[in-house]
C-alpha cells in the first residue's frame, strides 16, 4: 500500500562529509546517512545550511555534488543533486555567449 515513490534506490553509508556555501564561509562538517544517484539525506549540527550548496564526501572515489535542499526536519536535510542541472545551465550559457560573439563580429565587419 505503501511503496517506495523514490527514483533512486537508497544506500545507507553513514559518512562524515562536508558542505561549502557559496558565501565563502569555511566548509562545516556533516554526516550522510544515507545517499543515491539522485540525492542524500545529511545530519548536520549547523543552524544556518543555506538552499544551496555543494557537498563534498572523501573516499577512494570523492563525490563533489551541487546541492538543493528539499525537506528539513531539526537537524536532518534531504538534498536533490543538481549537478548536471547546473552543468547544462553552464554550457547552455557558453553556448549563448558564443552565438552573441561571432554576430558582435559579424555586426562590426
Amino acid at each position: 500500500m505503501f511503496g517506495e515513490k523514490r527514483k533512486f534506490r537508497r544506500r545507507s553509508i553513514n559518512r562524515v562529509a562536508k558542505f561549502v556555501t557559496e558565501s565563502g564561509a569555511l566548509p562545516r562538517d556533516c554526516i550522510v546517512t544515507n545517499i543515491s544517484e539522485g540525492g542524500a539525506r545529511l545530519f548536520s549540527e549547523a543552524a544556518n545550511i543555506p538552499d544551496q550548496f555543494r557537498l563534498l564526501i572523501d573516499g577512494d572515489t570523492p563525490i563533489r555534488e551541487e546541492c538543493r535542499v528539499v525537506w528539513r526536519l531539526g537537524g536532518e536535510i534531504g538534498v536533490s543533486f543538481i549537478t548536471r542541472e547546473k552543468e547544462r545551465e553552464r554550457l547552455n550559457a557558453i553556448k549563448s555567449f558564443r552565438v552573441q560573439a561571432k554576430s558582435a563580429l559579424q555586426n562590426s565587419g
